[in-house]
């Protein structure tokens, strides 16, 4: 049997681990900020730059040189007594190397021994298959109860290959530590040999043309989103097994309208969030990610025209039904998930 069977799924799997959680926490994750855990002057500002986003990740893969890797993961452990991240409302996530790579098993070990009471997610990079996440699982639920650890630490799984796009459903479900998945279209696109080297965003040459015109005149194209698809398999997946889904990076921190316009598609596809790699991103997130005051106010307006969700009403010329009062109850509870955190959003929303 390849899966624990159901009675057996919630059943700590090491002897004085936490029992793992049945209902994931709500909580706002418009953007996880990176922050590289071996630059000290970056990783100075965490505490100034935590009550301004909603997620910091101390950064341990990907843009880490190999000699700086010990540097990073004693940045993070510095980071996680930085602040106090259980008393706010700022999640202090990981990202650390890869399971197959020579820093896994002392980044695992490290952050959970020294930084678990803290630490609420480790992103799990380049994840294959529920295999990785069941590795991941067991050892980590050692490592809670040698730490005398209370609250399971979660796991965040990053999209990266063909094999693990291939297999997005199986890695959703394979533990109730998953929280989440993001898309990483650099890696992706290259194990699948997509002929781009930009770090997400669309591309001039991926286009749709319209038919030739008689007159020979020049014919309108209009570029596409390379990561349609991706997205939308990966929001299905991840809503299936009751965790949200993320994009990932937007690489060209200079071109802020591509990089909100990428966030945007991503949002209205079903993304809770998404990567800020530069702190001119944090607000682009934050606005993307959170509804439109005048989307709030309409949506509301339904829930209040049908407060048990059946039946019809028309508001402006429009049929409202049980499947837009769904649509509005989406919208709703975000805005009051974010109206939580944000003052000023929270005023508009009720404006």
């Amino acid at each position: 049997m390849s899966q624990k069977t159901p009675r057996n799924f919630f059943k700590p799997l090491a002897i004085g681990a936490p029992a793992p959680m049945q209902e994931l926490p709500t909580r706002l994750e418009r953007m996880i900020h990176f922050v590289p855990g071996h630059n000290e002057k970056v990783r100075s500002k965490t505490p100034a730059m935590a009550p301004k986003v909603d997620v910091i990740l101390a950064n341990l893969e990907d843009a880490i040189p190999a000699d700086a890797k010990d540097a990073a993961r004693a940045g993070a452990i510095e980071m996680a007594g930085m602040y106090d991240w259980q008393g706010t409302g700022t999640g202090f996530w990981s990202r650390v190397n890869p399971l197959n790579s020579p820093w896994f098993q002392d980044d695992v070990t490290e952050l959970v021994l020294k930084a678990g009471h803290q630490l609420d997610v480790i992103m799990l990079p380049k994840v294959e298959g529920p295999w990785d996440i069941h590795f991941a699982d067991q050892y980590v639920a050692q490592l809670e109860a040698k730490a005398g650890l209370t609250r399971p630490i979660l796991f965040h799984a990053i999209l990266e290959t063909a094999q693990g796009m291939s297999l997005v459903e199986e890695i959703a479900l394979a533990s109730p530590r998953m929280q989440g998945i993001s898309l990483g279209p650099a890696d992706l696109a290259a194990d699948r040999k997509m002929k781009t080297t930009r770090v997400g965003g669309g591309h001039p040459f991926y286009r749709v043309m319209e038919d030739p015109n008689e007159d020979g005149s020049a014919r309108a194209s209009v570029q596409q989103d390379l990561w349609h698809y991706t997205i939308a398999r990966m929001v299905d997946a991840c809503r299936m097994a009751g965790i949200n889904a993320f994009y990932g990076p937007f690489g060209d921190i200079s071109d802020l309208d591509a990089c909100e316009q990428q966030f945007r598609n991503a949002f209205l596809l079903g993304c809770a969030g998404a990567w800020s790699l530069h702190p001119n991103q944090v607000d682009i997130a934050k606005r993307v990610f959170s509804p439109a005051p005048d989307e709030v106010k309409f949506a509301r307006r339904i829930l209040e025209a049908m407060p048990d969700g059946t039946g019809v009403a028309m508001l402006d010329g429009k049929m409202q039904d049980d499947a837009t009062w769904k649509q509005a109850k989406v919208i709703a509870d975000l805005a009051d998930l974010v109206a939580s955190k944000d003052p000023d959003l929270a005023a508009a929303y009720k404006a």
